[in-house]
């Protein structure tokens, strides 16, 4: 018989246990990086759940208090779901999860669970098990990045996004990467920006992001962890092959200044 148990995880855990992604390559920087911000965030409360069939990994959840949050969302008092990965579908294992996330919040009189999807690129999660369980649209923001809600009553504030995606890119006119390690694959994303920006002898511009406050200032996109820009325009806000970028990059260099 199948064995499911849901491990929420700690400092202690992720060390011997480990983290989720990437987790075949544990020497990575990206992998080194994330284990180092998990235990930053587990300070600030972040939850970070495995779900485990037979003492393997299948699935996990990382949510926090929406104060602490990577995501450019205005959404105090909620509870705001970073990602949300199962290995199989059809089992169940994506609805535990967010079962834990939610009962969770609700414990701790939270006004509700929020998420970012898109579902332009693989690294928010997929909203299709969202709306399965009545979250709601309530704001929409440029490259295709949608808000869900569950909000747990009727009177609470909404969240809401930023409007000024904008005014954030026109400040940026050499290549810059404003990045965290939420996500592990940053690293990868990173290197692939730095080989094609080398092909055509252009300097990059490695902005760390340090804090929820320079997050919310400064990133263009609702994502927040990762944003590549260059001469006033998003480039990216995941990982693109070294190829891709290079592409990109040309077309704006043989464009207008």
């Amino acid at each position: 018989m199948t064995h499911i148990e849901i491990v929420e995880m700690d400092g202690q855990l992720v060390e011997g246990i480990g983290s989720y992604c990437l987790r075949s390559k544990k020497k990575s920087e990206g992998y080194k990086g994330k284990n180092k911000w998990l235990n930053q965030q587990f300070e600030k409360d972040l939850r970070y759940v495995q779900l485990l069939e037979d003492h393997k990994q299948v699935g996990f959840i990382e949510y926090t208090d929406a104060e602490y949050s990577s995501r450019v969302v205005h959404a105090d008092g909620y509870v705001m779901i970073h990602c949300l990965w199962v290995s199989a579908v059809g089992k169940g294992y994506g609805t535990q999860l967010l079962k834990k996330c939610m009962d969770d919040a609700k414990q701790r009189d939270k006004k509700g669970v929020a998420v970012l999807t898109n579902d332009h690129t693989s690294w928010t999660p997929s909203k299709a098990l969202f709306l399965q369980h009545q979250f709601q649209l309530v704001a929409t923001a440029p490259y295709d990045f949608e808000l869900l809600v569950y909000p747990f009553s009727e009177d609470v504030e909404l969240p809401y996004f930023p409007h000024n995606w904008h005014d954030r890119l026109t400040g940026y006119h050499n290549l810059t990467i404003l990045r965290s390690f939420q996500c592990p694959y940053v690293q990868v994303a990173t290197e692939n920006i730095l080989a094609a920006a080398s092909k055509l002898g252009l300097s990059v511009d490695l902005v760390e992001i340090q804090s929820r406050d320079e997050l919310m200032e400064k990133s263009p996109t609702p994502y927040g962890i990762f944003s590549v820009i260059y001469k006033g325009q998003l480039i990216s806000f995941h990982r693109l092959t070294v190829q891709s970028v290079y592409k990109k990059l040309q077309t704006l260099l043989e464009g207008p200044v």
